[in-house]
Parts: structure tokens; C-alpha cells; sequence
């Protein structure tokens, strides 16, 4: 298996794994000609990675990983959590997403917070889970114009500096996704997938 369809066509998400996973072949939902976007109706990120994933393989019947990641908030009871991307309401609208995660936090003395991945990897031989996870806190203003969704608010403990001040090396290293993907690496390994 050295070609993986990831179940994204997310630039941010696909530019990562493919850094990760430099020894496959990664291919985006367009790059193969499909259109996916099931309803994530999960509870938790791994219930909500493996409805991605089994998704784009049962159109496709190739290896498929999704993954489905968010951050988490100890002042808001977990919230955003898996709503993370949609947080403000709309799908994927940043701005608004931090926007709203700092108004909602402003009075808040508890600013930690983490970001949790999971990533599921659906294949002939069956289905693998990995996941990661990054401590931190969540800054007062955004900082930094790299990386993308809340990574401007996110204060990395292991980098001590924040993620939108961080190079994608750094970042890549430390972050969830990063962990999770490292992780499901050697699943497929230790697993000769």
C-alpha cells in the first residue's frame, strides 16, 4: 500500500499529511475525481474519522484515511471541541471560529486547552485508528500568520511559542495531527499494511 486517498480536499490538511507521509503517494478527494462530504454525526473524533473514511473507501475500494480534529477547551467543558471547524456556525470560517472562541473565553481565567486528532485509515485488511494530542493554552489575541483554523490562538507547551508563530516543521513535529499520523505510520508497519 503506497498510495493513500485522504478523504479532504482541506489544502491546509492535505499540505500536513503529505509532509508526514512523505513515502506514499497521498491523493485528495479531487485528485481522484470524487465528491464526499458525509455527515459527520459522530460524537467523539474517531467515531466521526471513520464515517469519513469508510465513506470515500466504499465509493473507491483503495486505502482511505480521514481524520477529524479539533480543539478543546477545559473553561468551556471540551467545547469546541468536534464542532471546532463549525464552531461559529459556519464550516470552516476561521475568522469567526477565533473570534468567537475568544469572546467566549474572555472572562475566563482557565485558558488551557488542547488539540486532539484522530486519524482512521480504511483498507482491505480493515480498519486502524491513531490518535494525538498537543497541550497548551489558548493566547488572548492571535499571534503569527502560519498554519491555519485556531493555530494564530494556540500556545504550544513543547514549542513554547505559538503555532502561528511556529514554521510547518516545527509545527508538524509537536502538533496532533502530526502525532497521529507518526502513530498511524506505525500501525500500517507493524501491521505490513
Amino acid at each position: 500500500m503506497r498510495e493513500i486517498i485522504a478523504a479532504t480536499n482541506n489544502k491546509n490538511k492535505l499540505k500536513e499529511i503529505r509532509e508526514i507521509l512523505k513515502g506514499y503517494t497521498v491523493f485528495s478527494l479531487s485528485d481522484v475525481g470524487i465528491e464526499c462530504d458525509p455527515a459527520e454525526i459522530g460524537k467523539t473524533f474517531v467515531e466521526n474519522a471513520l464515517i469519513k473514511a469508510r465513506a470515500v473507501y466504499e465509493l473507491t475500494h483503495k486505502a482511505t484515511i480521514a481524520d477529524d480534529s479539533g480543539i478543546v477547551t477545559n473553561a468551556l467543558n471540551g467545547m469546541p471541541g468536534i464542532f471546532s471547524a463549525r464552531f461559529a456556525g459556519t464550516h470552516g470560517d476561521d475568522k469567526r471560529n477565533n473570534d468567537k472562541l475568544l469572546n467566549e473565553l474572555k472572562d475566563k481565567r482557565d485558558r488551557s486547552a488542547y488539540f486532539m486528532s484522530a486519524v482512521a485509515l480504511v483498507c482491505d485488511k480493515g480498519e486502524f485508528v491513531a490518535t494525538g494530542r498537543t497541550d497548551g493554552e489558548i493566547m488572548e489575541e492571535a499571534k503569527g500568520d502560519g498554519g491555519f483554523g485556531y493555530d494564530p490562538l494556540f500556545y504550544s507547551y513543547e514549542l513554547k511559542t505559538g503555532f502561528g508563530q511556529a514554521t510547518a516543521e516545527q509545527k508538524n513535529m509537536v502538533s496532533h495531527r502530526g502525532k497521529a499520523l507518526r502513530n498511524l505510520l506505525k500501525i500500517i508497519e507493524d501491521e505490513n499494511l
